[in-house]
């Protein structure tokens, strides 16, 4: 019994927040652990992004991001590009938080911790 408690408890914290949505946009291509272009249509992209007022609103790797202030609060470290080339994931910023979705599950590792 205690053995099943004790797996729990440990799985529970290592998947309460295996996914990163609190995101800092960093200054310069070499701080950010990804790099990101914001498409001009939503079926060119591979994340649909709401961006959420505050950091409690977000819900496991759905596409809710919380920019932070600082980076030191942000579970990811982003730059974004200037072409789509270069990005290794590519955005489309959504009007509402129902429309935010993966759009390529083959990309959805990069937002993990």
């Amino acid at each position: 019994m205690r053995t099943f408690l004790l797996f729990g408890l440990l799985l529970g914290l290592c998947c309460q927040n295996s996914w990163s949505q609190k995101v800092f946009s960093t200054e310069y291509a070499h701080q950010a652990d990804l790099k990101v272009f914001v498409v001009d249509y939503a079926h060119q992209a591979d994340l649909s992004v709401y961006r959420v007022d505050y950091a409690h609103q977000i819900k496991g790797n759905e596409g809710l991001w919380f920019f932070t202030d600082y980076a030191h609060q942000a579970d990811k470290l982003v730059f974004f590009v200037d072409h789509a080339h270069q990005a290794d994931l590519k955005v489309y910023f959504v009007d509402y938080a129902h429309q935010a979705q993966w759009r390529s599950s083959s990309k959805k590792h990069l937002m993990l911790r």
